[in-house]
């Protein structure tokens, strides 16, 4: 059995533990070296390199729907921070560089986020929806990822978007970021937009480039282990040329493993069982 933390036994250390690490997340960052993205552009840039877009309203969280509204709100709040956001050359991009202080003048709701291990709601939960998104529009480009952390847990089913299982990035503000670094010598451009149902991610850049990406899962599968299921992917990028759709190089990006905390299809196979 796992030490429970301090603040687990404490709740009540919990918001100071959060501010201390926030400082210290922060400071880290001032003398990290890198430059970070933090220029808007209303006007777009002229060359669209991928869109994708997500349903916004999960009705399978086992919780009310009022915390999917919510979610929504602070998506759309967390979005003016980073729709028309410029990422230039040697320009590292942060996620909560840039949306920070988007609760400034208008603070979050509660949606659902995991706390102290346990799923539970709490002011700017759903976040985590925005660096999924961002994560999948990321891999479609020559943007490098720097840092990115797996959901360990997935409580719910997820909402759909174009991508495979396993690609996901969660964000926790003071512990865990999303960051991609800019090492090319073009600009980019993110473009969040929503309609009633979805909420879309576009990457646009400067002038247009020869090659593309596509994202591709492989080998899905499912094993029980010590009572719990997980799930595990393969993740595979090819890079293709734009004209001709032709396969230049595919890569292993990287093997996904995923604890499921929700109930499967009964069809689903799940190996190992009884260990």
């Amino acid at each position: 059995m796992s030490r429970k933390r301090l603040t687990q036994i404490f709740p009540f250390l919990l918001p100071l533990r959060v501010l201390q690490r926030k400082i210290c997340f922060y400071a880290k960052m001032s003398f990290d070296g890198h430059r970070y993205a933090k220029s808007l552009n209303e006007n777009q840039l002229p060359y669209k390199l991928f869109e994708t877009n997500c349903t916004l309203y999960n009705s399978d969280t086992g919780f009310d729907m009022i915390y999917q509204e919510n979610k929504v709100f602070n998506l759309k709040l967390a979005a003016k921070t980073l729709n028309g956001l410029l990422i230039k050359p040697n320009e590292t991009f942060s996620f909560w560089q840039v949306v920070r202080y988007a609760d400034k003048h208008i603070p979050y709701k509660d949606g659902l986020t995991v706390t102290n291990g346990k799923l539970a709601a709490s002011p700017g939960g759903g976040l985590c929806q925005m660096s999924n998104l961002l994560f999948l529009v990321f891999l479609h480009s020559s943007l490098t990822i720097v840092e990115r952390h797996i959901h360990k847990v997935r409580e719910f089913p997820t909402l759909r978007m174009a991508e495979p299982d396993g690609v996901d990035a969660t964000v926790s503000e003071g512990w865990l970021d999303l960051k991609v670094k800019n090492e090319t010598d073009i600009t980019f451009q993110l473009g969040i937009g929503f309609d009633e149902e979805n909420i879309f991610g576009s990457l646009y850049a400067e002038r247009k480039m020869e090659c593309i990406y596509r994202v591709e899962g492989k080998d899905l599968s499912y094993f029980r282990k010590d009572g719990k299921v997980f799930e595990n992917i393969l993740i595979y990028r090819r890079q293709i040329t734009r004209d001709t759709h032709e396969t230049l190089s595919e890569s292993l990006l990287y093997e996904n493993l995923c604890e499921i905390g929700y109930r499967l299809p009964n069809d689903t196979l799940i190996t190992g069982k009884g260990d």
